[in-house]
Formats: structure tokens, C-alpha cells, sequence
């Protein structure tokens, strides 16, 4: 199983969403935005893992996470998914596998899959509020059939704790 996790620490999550809480929120997406958003997202994953520049994606996220995270971290969390295309899914249609929703912290939430041969890739996309728009806070894709090593979950788990460290000690 291929998978990789980059987000927010609580600390920082929160923080930005108290942030924004005084900005109105984006309505929860309709279910082509939706579409849209998961494709623009996971299209532009795909793009950084077939030319090795993480700078578009880097841009895509919120601007809490820009500042503390830098493009080179993205492409050493998704080191894994190095030359692997999951541009198949362009022209397929997401399967939600729950509505899109407000999470507990705030963010929104769009959870799914595709239905790729022979696997299935799915995805759990978290979004904050960010410069008047839903921006990514966190990325979770999973390819059942390909083989992946710890160093993405190491060092996502490194930077998540060094993040709430840092957010304790302000």
C-alpha cells in the first residue's frame, strides 16, 4: 500500500482556523465542485511526482502551511510516489465516501476513491479557509497494489511534532 500524509498540527490547524473564523466561510461544495476540487488537488500531486517540483502544490496549500513547510518538504513526504501516474483518474468520476462535511476543527473534509485497475486509489483531503478560499491543509492518498517505506510517515510524524512543539512554546 502506497501512502502518504502531509498536514497541520492541531496547534497550527487551530490557528488558522480561528484565523478565518471571522471571514465567512466557503459553502460546502456542490457535487462537481467537489469533483473539481479533488481532481485540481490529486492532478497536481501527480504533476510534482512526475517532474520532481513540488512548487505548484506548495502554493495550493494553505498559507499556514506554506510558511512552515517548504516545497522540498513535500517532495521528500512524497518521495514514495515518485514517478507513479495517477492521471487515470482525470477521466473518472470520484466516488465520495461520505458527504462533504465540516469537520471538528473546522476543516473540510472530502473523503473518496476511484475506482483505478488493478487498484484502487483513494484519497482523504482536508481543507481550511485561506485566503477567502478552501485551501489544503492535508493530503492523504492511498494505491492498495504498490509498496511504500516509512520515510513519508516519518517525517510527516517529525514535522507534526516539531509544529505543536513550536506552537506550545508561543
Amino acid at each position: 500500500m502506497l501512502r502518504c500524509l502531509v498536514s497541520l498540527s492541531p496547534t497550527v490547524a487551530a490557528a488558522l482556523l480561528s484565523f478565518s473564523a471571522w471571514a465567512q466561510s466557503p459553502a460546502l461544495p456542490t457535487p462537481k465542485v467537489e469533483e473539481v476540487m479533488v481532481k485540481v488537488a490529486l492532478l497536481t500531486l501527480n504533476d510534482a511526482n512526475l517532474t520532481g517540483n513540488y512548487s505548484v502544490l506548495h502554493a495550493k496549500m494553505a498559507r499556514p502551511f506554506r510558511e512552515r513547510f517548504s516545497a522540498a518538504t513535500l517532495k521528500q513526504a512524497f518521495a514514495t510516489f515518485a514517478g507513479h501516474h495517477i492521471d487515470a483518474i482525470a477521466g473518472m468520476p470520484i466516488i465520495s465516501t461520505e458527504a462533504p462535511r465540516i469537520g471538528d476543527n473546522g476543516a473540510l473534509l472530502l473523503r473518496g476513491h476511484f475506482e483505478t485497475a488493478p487498484s484502487q486509489l483513494s484519497y482523504a483531503l482536508d481543507y481550511a479557509v485561506s485566503e477567502g478560499e478552501w485551501k489544503l491543509i492535508a493530503i492523504d492518498v492511498k494505491v492498495r497494489s504498490l509498496q511504500t517505506n516509512a520515510g513519508a510517515a516519518d517525517l510527516v510524524a517529525r514535522a507534526a511534532a516539531d509544529m505543536a512543539g513550536s506552537g506550545a512554546q508561543k
